[in-house]
């Protein structure tokens, strides 16, 4: 038992790093929202720093100057660690204020998107100045060793820990007793809330990034010698700090910290084990224990970050509709294969790698383009597929095309592995768990020499077809241009697959849940199996892609599908232009072994500088141009067709926002009330101790058009909550004879009960039509609601009855307050619900507006669609509601005609404080 605890031991020492690094990654979440990846390499600049100093060399990291300065003689070690930290945290400032201040009010993907940039550049510039040749540093802590059970540990480790928990416990200390940590406490929890107090959050910022820049190069430091500095492993120490930051909800210092101490001897334990137990597998297990440890935390308490009350947040880029197919997918194969027959040896190769890296970028575009998942983890899916199809044609004899199909399939099951974590996360948590997984798969699978194929790796064969031999070739021979032409219709298919996806209903539900997953399952969307289906696309795709270099190097070689790659993949497709299928193409002329970086190297001979370059571009494309290097060309193509079309004639006011100064529209005929529809049965929703609604109990009948109103807090939008599935409540929902309260949103939507949200919340990337279409998702699912109106019949239908007819083509972010409105009602219409539940549609409207919505809303009420209102327009309530519903701290105090609640004292006490009433004789309000 002994040996097992001094295993436990002697992960002190790493484990006191995943620790220190894990407190800085707090520390620059909780001040600037921020998951900065690139802590691990501020960690390595620290300890090279030192390491260099201890020589009498002090690291100049910049290009065009020497690599180093003399110091005039070797430092101490105090000094030395001294101006290591001072620049680690000078590096720190430099970086928030260079990059992360500009991205303060975007999303956490886009920050953590530039903090890999940034981890890119670091890496890069540090292999470019001092090489990745291991770098020993003299002892800094005591080593006298410790006796446990007759075993000797090294005293440095204990040392370490220690060091790590003292600080650690003092910085909680300085954040829970001091009034900068106060500031930084509010700070991070609400920076409007800071902004009003008069705080300054941008030098709460600039401190903590100073902070932790500190704390993560004290890290390096102090890990220098009892591991010996090389790049790649110490910028893999984010994955484990990754793991332990989120224990921590990224806003806890002591369990993160804890979590991190606990993952290093968890791994130091199982080396041992692995090493003990000849059954277990030999490598790997280590790498297993962040992902454990993320997977368990997700289990038990699976949720989102928190947000931290930033001032705005803003999109993903938008993703273009390719409506022009057939030509662009001509052209671009003529020029592939005219290039592909002009070039020869190395520049015809490079061409290949580009067509193949094309493939498993595209796999990123559909993953996070479309679905807006963020998985790091699309090259370790190709490498699943190359050794996949190594294992299924060298092994089991499986014939081409066959063996890459099965190959891709495998990884596709991985994919789905994967994507699972999505369905109770988002987001940057889910982020880290792809990154987790392809550091798990590269050290259990790749790098485990008796799954690996031993240290020539495993062989892939040439594909022949028919007798035709489709290899890459060698020698003289190589590459041949059948395998060329082989890449290239792969591309192509895989293009025209991704480009049907886009304009498909699937690829509308996968940008629905980019965009908002709440609005998407009130359309009817299954938001968890639409997740799935991106994952398994986009690793089918990537599966592909890795077969296809599999035949191309005649080798799966783990080098070829590291973690560390799938980050600058990942950075290269953002670049390029993520969000749209030529992104996707350019990615793969961008990407490492392609045509950009060869002709670059000949030209230029830039060598491992063109990694600092496009770490750079993508730290500049997240601040200035989310959309990447395609996104100014698909602008300047929408211009170009905006000019083309014939201007629109709006004397009629079809495209204008609605038509004012008119005459409201004849009313039509009100049909009778039928059987009810909804029944609700004491409703109730709690918030901890706060009762918001309080057994709220009415019956909607058919053909009705019933509002709900009260005073502010009165629980009208938590009551639609909990009516169409999106809050936890007491009672009884019943909706058309059968109790719905069961039932999760996108299944009540599909079952006929259709919802529009007071923030509008529409698609913006997508047009109006787009935002119709996935609509659309209830109606496949749910019946037929509305007549026998049919697909495009249905949308014209919708377009001409809420006067949406002229602007079907344009973006949803385009549009006026009123027309988007009308567009969230046509979305919810083309589900074909029996009943629609509006929240506030009258917001923002003025009264002309309001009338005109007035119209509207009759007209769909025509259509035999119920209607459940909420509304602060009183006007609008009392002219179009045929019952009305009154809420006052979660009651219901008044249930009527909208002339019997205007005579209702209670209800005038309500809104204000009053017992008499009088009627507004043109908008109907109710006055004091």
């Amino acid at each position: 038992m002994s040996q097992y605890v001094v295993f436990l031991l002697l992960g002190l020492g790493s484990g006191a790093v995943f620790g220190a690094l894990a407190l800085a990654l707090v520390l620059t979440y909780r001040s600037s929202g921020v998951v900065n990846f690139a802590t691990g390499t501020i960690a390595l600049y620290s300890a090279y720093t030192y390491a260099f100093l201890r020589r009498g060399e002090l690291l100049v990291p910049l290009p065009g100057l020497p690599t180093t300065v003399g110091t005039g003689g070797p430092l101490g070690l105090v000094p030395s660690m001294v101006i290591s930290l001072m620049l680690a945290a000078v590096f720190g400032t430099a970086l928030y204020g260079l990059v992360f201040r500009q991205l303060r009010s975007a999303p956490p993907v886009a920050k953590a998107v530039a903090s890999i940039g940034v981890m890119l550049v670091i890496q890069a510039v540090l292999a470019a100045r001092v090489g990745t040749a291991q770098v020993s540093v003299r002892a800094i802590l005591p080593n006298d060793p410790v006796e446990w059970g007759g075993s000797r540990i090294p005293g440095d480790r204990l040392w370490f820990a220690a060091v790590i928990v003292v600080l650690t416990v003092a910085l909680a200390l300085v954040f829970r007793l001091t009034r900068f940590g106060l500031a930084a406490r509010a700070a991070a929890e609400s920076e409007k809330g800071a902004l009003v107090s008069g705080l300054s959050p941008e030098r709460i910022a600039v401190a903590n990034w100073a902070l932790s820049s500190a704390i993560a190069g004290l890290s390096g430091i102090l890990i220098a010698p009892i591991v010996p500095l090389v790049p790649i492993s110490y910028t893999l120490f984010i994955v484990p700090a990754l793991a332990a930051a989120l224990v921590g909800n990224f806003t806890a210092l002591l369990p993160a910290v804890g979590a991190g101490l606990v993952i290093g001897m968890l791994q130091s334990e199982l080396q041992f084990v692995q090493g003990k137990w000849s059954w277990l597998p030999q490598t790997g297990l280590a790498e297993l224990v962040p992902l454990a440890v993320i997977m368990a935390y997700l289990v038990v308490r699976g949720r989102p970050l928190p947000t931290r009350g930033s001032l705005v947040q803003q999109a993903l880029g938008r993703a273009p509709r390719p409506d022009r197919i057939l030509v662009p997918a001509v052209v671009s194969t003529a020029l592939g294969v005219v290039v592909l027959f002009a070039t020869r040896g190395s520049i015809r190769a490079a061409v290949i790698t580009s067509l193949t890296l094309a493939v498993v970028s595209l796999s990123l575009v559909v993953v996070t383009g479309f679905a807006g998942q963020i998985s790091l983890a699309q090259l370790t899916l190709a490498g699943v597929g190359a050794f996949s199809l190594s294992k299924l044609s060298a092994g089991w004899g499986v014939p081409f095309p066959l063996a890459p199909l099965l190959a891709a399939v495998v990884a596709m099951v991985i994919g789905v592995v994967i994507g699972l974590p999505a369905l109770r996360i988002r987001g940057l948590p889910a982020a880290v768990v792809t990154v987790a997984l392809a550091v798990a798969l590269e050290a259990f699978w790749f790098r485990n020499t008796e799954l690996n194929g031993g240290m020539d790796g495993s062989k892939v064969p040439s594909p022949h077809l028919f007798g035709m031999d489709l290899g890459i070739g060698a020698g003289e021979d190589y590459p041949r241009i059948p395998f060329a032409l082989l890449c290239l219709v792969v591309l192509l298919l895989v293009g025209l697959g991704v480009a049907w996806l886009r304009r498909s209903r699937l690829g509308a539900a996968m940008l629905a849940v980019r965009a908002n997953e709440r609005s998407a399952a009130a359309a009817g969307i299954d938001v968890a199996r639409t997740k799935i289906i991106a994952f398994a696309i986009g690793a089918f795709v990537a599966g592909l892609g890795g077969a296809l270099l599999g035949y191309q190097q005649t080798v799966a070689d783990a080098q070829m599908f590291t973690a560390i790659g799938g980050l600058g993949l990942f950075a290269t497709a953002y670049l390029a232009g993520i969000t749209a299928l030529s992104g996707g193409l350019v990615a793969g002329v961008m990407g490492a072994g392609g045509v950009l970086p060869v002709l670059l190297d000949r030209a230029l001979s830039m060598g491992e500088w063109y990694g600092v370059i496009m770490g750079i571009g993508l730290v500049l494309t997240v601040i200035t141009n989310p959309e990447g290097i395609v996104g100014p060309a698909h602008e300047l193509m929408d211009g170009l067709r905006r000019r083309r079309r014939p201007a629109i004639d709006t004397a009629d006011g079809q495209d204008a926002d609605v038509p004012t100064g008119t005459a409201p529209s004849p009313r039509p005929p009100v049909p009778a009330p039928g059987d009810v529809v909804l029944s609700v049965r004491d409703i109730g929703v709690r918030y901890g101790g706060v009762v918001a609604v309080d057994s709220v109990s009415f019956d909607v009948r058919s053909g009705e058009i019933v509002g709900v109103i009260g005073p502010n807090g009165a629980g009208k939008t938590t009551l639609l909550d909990a009516i169409s599935g999106y809050n936890r409540c007491t009672g009884t929902v019943e909706f058309d004879g059968r109790v719905i309260s069961s039932l999760k949103p996108h299944q009540r939507g599909r079952a006929g009960l259709g919802r529009t949200f007071q923030g509008i919340e529409l698609y913006e990337d997508l047009s109006v039509e787009e935002n119709v279409l996935v609509g659309e998702a209830a109606a496949r699912h749910g019946g037929d609601h509305v007549g026998t109106m049919q697909g495009l019949d249905l949308r014209n239908r919708l377009f001409e009855t809420l006067h949406l007819s002229h602007v079907r083509a344009k973006p949803a972010r385009e549009l006026s307050q009123g027309r988007r409105q009308l567009v969230s009602i046509a979305r919810a219409l083309a589900g074909r619900p029996r009943m629609l539940l509006f929240d506030e549609p009258a917001a923002g409207l003025d009264s002309s507006e309001s009338r005109w919505l007035g119209d509207r809303l009759r007209a769909v009420r025509t259509d035999g669609v119920t209607v459940l209102l909420i509304d602060h327009d009183m006007g609008l309530v009392l002219d179009v509601c045929d019952r009305i519903v009154v809420l006052d701290l979660g009651k219901v105090i008044a249930e009527g005609t909208p002339a019997e609640i205007k005579a209702d004292p209670r209800v005038a006490t309500a809104y204000l404080g009053a017992t008499q009433v009088d009627a507004n004789p043109v908008r109907g309000e109710v006055v004091k």
